[in-house]
């Protein structure tokens, strides 16, 4: 069984969601139009479409995220001035890349933006890993 999930996170920066893409190994592919996915919707009633999209529009994308060895496809998707992402979570490579409900994905994404933000402050920071996920320290 398959389904579509939208990953709750607005992407307002493009560029970030790429350095989140490259830090996290995947491949951002930029002008592609279709994303991998199980190709037909399954449970429509269990599992909502996002507001404003139709069975019609699965599969179709602006960008698109590849993950190694996942067979399915992260579509990016532009609406109302900003991004979305959608992708088939059946594929259980994908889903075990980006995190459960994509957790991975939107913690990368949120540290490039602090950095990003950080940088055109002309403060200076440090990061490392640790268990529980990225650790920033910014100083001003």
């Amino acid at each position: 069984m398959s389904h579509v999930s939208h990953i709750e996170l607005k992407i307002f920066d493009l560029s970030a969601i790429k350095r989140a893409c490259q830090r996290l190994g995947f491949q951002f592919v930029e002008n592609q139009k279709t994303y991998e996915w199980y190709g037909t919707l399954v449970e429509p009633e269990k599992y909502p479409l996002p507001e404003g999209l139709t069975e019609k529009d699965l599969g179709h994308c602006d960008h698109a995220i590849r993950i190694p060895d996942a067979r399915y496809e992260i579509g990016v998707l532009k609406r109302n001035g900003n991004y979305m992402l959608l992708c088939d979570f059946w594929d259980t490579r994908l889903k075990r890349a980006i995190g459960e409900n994509g957790g991975l994905l939107k913690q990368a994404y949120g540290v490039e933006v602090i950095k990003e933000a950080v940088k055109k402050k002309r403060y200076s920071y440090s990061e490392k890993q640790v268990n529980s996920g990225i650790e920033l320290t910014i100083t001003l």
